[in-house]
């Protein structure tokens, strides 16, 4: 009798203040509606499930939710709108953004939280990414394409930026499963070397090196970016989703490493999410508390100023910048939708808790991009002594050729 109570006391709340389209349904049946005519229902399983409602956050809720306490009717997207409103209503007067973390990001730590989160199965991966298996935001240059076509658009991108040439070392830093080095290598002709923590992406980039007959231009190794000998220097250097993993204080190890790396008149592309809050701090709201504990062990994200400020502090001048958060909202949507449709593929996989961890997650990182809650940009880098030469380029024509 208590539960419904609290529970009818919380439906006059919104429906008076602030509407949800969600309808609460009971263990014993009995339904409050926050809002009129309800997409999403969320059932409450059992009684011990009520403290998950009692402050919601999206920590909270998603825990809930991994672990069955509750369930939820509608599709993923409405699901993820609804608890986005019925979490912002009841913490009106609550910080967005959580205090500044930080972590060590020893090599053993930053391999073990790739492992946790990149080691999951190739199999399962392969289910909603495309056909590349390009786990990036990918590049819609209309907004109509298809996840595929966006993501060799993505591909097509990075390489103009880069102004790749035949014949160039070509470094890319956390390769994945090597999409962008095979795409490099068979249309512009680098040789190309990608480093990764993940061992089940080595194993099967180095099979798609194989495959595709690159073994002469292509080569991957597990390797910490920190670990690449520097004898040789590299004409490009890209990093495509991996500076998260690096951590607010190791950034200028990081640029400098890469700084150290790139040839005098090279070029880096650094591609990474970054946080709309200019003190650098984490996602509020249970957000970034959920992502840290089930999906990115220690992942932070730096403000765009942060990052640009580490590159010019180890000598690298950004000379092009371009935020892609609307492409990834839209990226990350396409994600979760193609998790869902093959839900039942999923479950016999990785099993329901981990299914729904990674359905709730890409459905919350969609809802965080479009909500401006987080960003990506890709920042494009030169030696800023580049000792007389000529500029890298006069225009950004080559960028969007035809």
């Amino acid at each position: 009798m208590f539960a419904e109570k609290r529970f009818a006391r919380l439906a006059r709340r919104f429906l008076h203040t602030t509407p949800v389209p969600l309808r609460l349904q009971l263990w014993n049946g009995q339904a409050f509606d926050l809002g009129p005519a309800p997409a999403v229902t969320i059932t409450v399983k059992s009684p011990s499930a009520i403290r998950a409602l009692a402050a919601p956050d999206f920590s909270s809720l998603g825990e809930a939710y991994v672990h069955e306490q509750i369930d939820v009717q509608g599709s993923i997207g409405e699901v993820i709108e609804a608890v986005g409103a019925l979490v912002r209503g009841a913490q009106k007067r609550a910080a967005r953004w959580s205090r500044l973390r930080a972590t060590a990001h020893t090599r053993r730590q930053d391999a073990q939280a790739i492992e946790h989160h990149y080691d999951v199965s190739n199999d399962f991966y392969r289910l909603w990414l495309d056909g590349n298996m390009a786990y990036s935001c990918a590049y819609y240059r209309e907004g109509n394409e298809t996840l595929d076509r966006a993501q060799e658009q993505k591909f097509e991108h990075i390489c103009r930026k880069l102004m790749l040439h035949e014949g160039e070392r070509f470094l890319d830093i956390g390769c994945g499963w090597g999409g962008l080095m095979l795409y490099a290598a068979r249309n512009y002709g680098v040789q190309a070397l990608g480093i990764t923590l993940s061992r089940n992406q080595l194993e099967l980039a180095r099979e798609r090196i194989l495959r595709e007959r690159l073994a002469d231009r292509c080569s991957v190794e597990l390797l910490d970016y920190r670990d690449v000998p520097e004898v040789h220097k590299f004409d490009k250097i890209a990093s495509v989703g991996m500076f998260e993993h690096v951590g607010l204080r190791k950034l200028p190890q990081y640029f400098g490493k890469v700084a150290r790396l790139l040839a005098d008149d090279g070029l880096i592309l650094n591609h990474g999410i970054t946080t709309m809050d200019p003190q650098s701090r984490s996602v509020g709201m249970g957000a970034g508390k959920f992502i840290d504990r089930y999906i990115f062990p220690h992942g932070e994200l730096p403000h765009v100023s942060l990052a640009v400020h580490r590159m010019s502090e180890q000598g690298l001048e950004a000379i092009d910048i371009e935020s892609l958060r609307f492409h990834y909202a839209k990226t990350l949507a396409a994600w979760a939708s193609r998790l869902e449709a093959a839900q039942v593929d999923a479950r016999k996989l990785v099993g329901e808790k981990r299914y729904r961890t990674w359905l709730v997650y890409l459905a919350g990182c969609a809802h965080a991009f479009a909500q401006s809650w987080v960003s990506i940009h890709q920042i494009l880098a030169a030696k800023a002594d580049r000792k007389g030469m000529q500029p890298v380029s006069w225009t950004s024509q080559h960028i969007y050729r035809n």
